[in-house]
């Protein structure tokens, strides 16, 4: 805030202020003329409807002493808390200090209250469950807007309830992926392709997956698999937990595994981002969420 604007917002202020009190002060001194013969006081001189009138008396003095201990509060906050332009106040209170404070505060509560789960391993938190409890809300506060409310994901996003893990699925795979987050790039392929190698690769990839595919287009499209993709999906198209190249014989997809998702996907490429939770939600909470995720694809395991 410029110096122009800060001395405008102070002079309003307090200049207010002090011309709200100088009136208060002046009409509760004026005297009241008191009618002959009457105790009422004098009227202001408007009449409605032949005999209503308006009469001219003081406001009651609990009303004034109201509004100065107002006036007395209002200049008590403004010098104890930021209100008067770029004046920071004397307690040095502001919004993200309170939040911080706040949060702080609830994360230890958070912390006493699940120190026990905190040093479980992860393969016992699954079966836990007071664990999976807790584990379900987090997920429904940080994860299910792009996982989905089922975990089941969408297009773009993983899947969580079956078995099919990009970069792996193991305990500490799961957890290092939900605390540090992902970066996965599939590069696009079309400038060096052409659409007619980018179809012919499209179709052994769905041959990969068992779909029924013409012969010709997928032997000649799994000579340009070998030459392209093989690198990061393995010669037999397994995938690589490491790169987060998935497994193109599960017939599990991300993006879409029809022929024309497929093609896309080789034509443009992908970019993958799974946002780092340690930083916003902390050891305890990630190690819970990562319990629920994967007693999810246990039950669906289970159930097929």
């Amino acid at each position: 805030m410029s110096a122009f604007w800060h001395w405008f917002v102070v002079i309003i202020t307090l200049g207010f202020t002090a011309a709200m009190v100088w009136l208060f002060i002046a009409t509760g001194r004026a005297k009241v003329n008191k009618q002959p013969g009457g105790d009422e006081g004098e009227t202001t001189g408007h009449v409605w409807d032949e005999d209503l009138r308006e009469y001219n008396n003081p406001m009651p003095r609990w009303w004034l002493w109201l509004f100065y201990l107002s006036v007395a509060f209002a200049l008590g906050y403004l010098v104890l808390y930021p209100g008067l332009g770029r004046y920071d106040g004397t307690l040095g209170w502001t919004q993200e200090k309170q939040y911080e404070a706040e949060m702080e505060q609830a994360d230890e509560a958070f912390r006493a209250q699940f120190a026990e789960l905190a040093d479980q391993p992860i393969e016992q938190l699954t079966d836990n469950a007071e664990a999976l409890r807790v584990g379900r809300n987090i997920f429904a506060h940080n994860c299910s807007t792009c996982h989905g409310s089922d975990a089941r994901g969408a297009e773009g996003y993983p899947n969580l309830t079956d078995d099919h893990w990009i970069w792996g699925g193991a305990p500490q795979r799961v957890l290092e992926s939900i605390q540090a987050g992902r970066q996965a790039v599939m590069p696009p392929l079309g400038d060096n392709l052409g659409e007619q190698e980018v179809t012919r690769t499209a179709v052994y990839v769905q041959q990969l997956a068992g779909k029924p595919v013409d012969a010709s287009m997928a032997a000649a499209g799994e000579k340009l698999f070998q030459q392209n993709c093989a690198a990061c999906h393995g010669p037999e198209g397994t995938g690589n937990i490491h790169l987060g190249a998935p497994d193109l014989t599960a017939g599990v997809y991300t993006y879409g595994g029809d022929l024309d998702s497929i093609r896309e996907t080789i034509r443009e490429g992908r970019n993958g981002v799974m946002p780092a939770q340690m930083e916003l939600i902390g050891e305890i909470r990630t190690r819970l969420v990562t319990a629920y995720v994967l007693n999810l694809s246990q039950n669906d395991d289970a159930e097929n």
